[in-house]
């Protein structure tokens, strides 16, 4: 729908490029909440299936024919053009993209109605006003030899949180995400500009995309959304956060599942920031108080354990209802130092394989971060 006090010289013609694979109970209101944003500019809605007998084609259908006016289509993409069938999906959407914005978004991500405008205002803005008392960015004091560093934002993206975790196993993967990862993008933030995308929703221009090659340059990688932002910021362009917060949807899932999910993440981590990655673990809050209080054990080493799961039960909870803005998952308090013991093995095995499954497939992940499809 849209909002006629807004101003269409402000929002400017988008196209937003949705890969779908399979359908869930969720499905159909993530994909709805797309026809229902409050934006004046014009949007087009591009669906992408690599199969003619995609469960969720009947759902598309039928959102397209609730929302007339909307200029949305299905677009069936049966080309691979890489390992990544989700990358291969976008090269092709791209094709019958209409406007220069484009909005990169997952299946299981429902929106606000005024995400949208929110998402997309960064790019209206060319420069980028420092807030008075903020320090000049390092990166644009110095820009690197022979390119004069752009202050045009080139990529927003925005964090997300898991929105129904109905299993214990995804109460446990909660913590990471809605506690500890959007706190550490914004750590690393603030010690420096952000040069990676997180990949829920991404908006960029159809420009940015073509000088990094567009998604014909990723189609063999991993993490599509990391090396998208990694690319247009070693551009020279900036990175930004969108403000709004959206939600991931997914089908109840096993500790397996899980397990699988975050082992896959990790060495995608690994391969992306090795360095990083490895002396993570050093900030583990309940692993390094264990292990002295296992080697010495004593009143001090057990009280400084107990201080530190206190603190860290916390801080986890706390950090999950900014997230969240909701208590619901108060009563799994527990699961906080669980997940950081838990997070040490899975630390481990991200250095001992090289192989993950993901969409039901198994692949060997490249130093380099590309995938090489490993025969069932």
């Amino acid at each position: 729908s849209n909002e006629p006090n807004r101003s269409s010289a402000l929002q400017p013609a988008v196209t937003l490029l949705k890969p779908v694979k399979g359908c869930d109970a969720h499905t159909e209101k993530c994909l709805r909440s797309w026809f229902a944003q409050e934006y004046a500019g014009p949007v087009q809605i591009l669906f992408g299936v690599h199969s003619a007998a995609d469960t969720a084609i009947p759902v598309i259908h039928q959102l397209i024919a609730k929302f007339p006016t909307c200029a949305a289509q299905l677009v069936l993409t049966t080309g691979e053009l890489g390992t990544n069938g989700k990358v291969s999906n976008l090269a092709q959407l791209v094709g019958h993209a209409r406007h220069d914005v484009l909005v990169i978004s997952d299946a299981d991500v429902l929106v606000p109605p005024d995400f949208l405008a929110e998402a997309v205002a960064p790019l209206t803005n060319r420069e980028r006003r420092r807030p008075v008392g903020e320090s000049p960015d390092p990166q644009t004091t110095h820009p690197p030899a022979g390119r004069q560093r752009s202050q045009e934002i080139g990529l927003v993206n925005c964090f997300y949180r898991l929105a129904n975790p109905t299993t214990l196993a995804m109460q446990w993967e909660a913590i990471a995400i809605n506690a500890d990862f959007w706190s550490q993008v914004l750590q690393s933030k603030s010690l420096k500009p952000l040069d990676f995308a997180l990949g829920a929703v991404m908006v960029t221009r159809r420009k940015n995309l073509a000088e990094i090659g567009g998604f014909e340059a990723l189609a063999d990688c991993l993490a599509d959304d990391y090396q998208l932002g990694h690319r247009i910021a070693q551009q020279g362009h900036r990175i930004e956060l969108c403000p709004v917060v959206v939600e991931c949807w997914h089908a109840p899932q096993t500790w397996a599942a899980v397990w699988a999910h975050q082992l896959r993440w990790a060495r995608t981590v690994r391969v992306c920031q090795p360095a990083p990655y490895f002396f993570s673990i050093l900030s583990n809050p309940i692993w390094w108080p264990l292990l002295w209080l296992l080697l010495a054990p004593g009143k001090c080493s057990l009280l400084f354990f107990a201080l530190a799961l206190s603190v860290r039960m916390f801080v986890a909870l706390n950090l999950q209802q900014q997230l969240t803005q909701s208590w619901t998952h108060l009563a799994f308090y527990w699961l906080a130092p669980i997940k950081d013991l838990m997070q040490v093995v899975i630390w481990l095995c991200a250095f001992a394989g090289h192989t993950i499954e993901w969409r039901g497939q198994r692949f060997q992940l490249r130093k380099d971060g590309t995938l090489v499809k490993l025969n069932a």
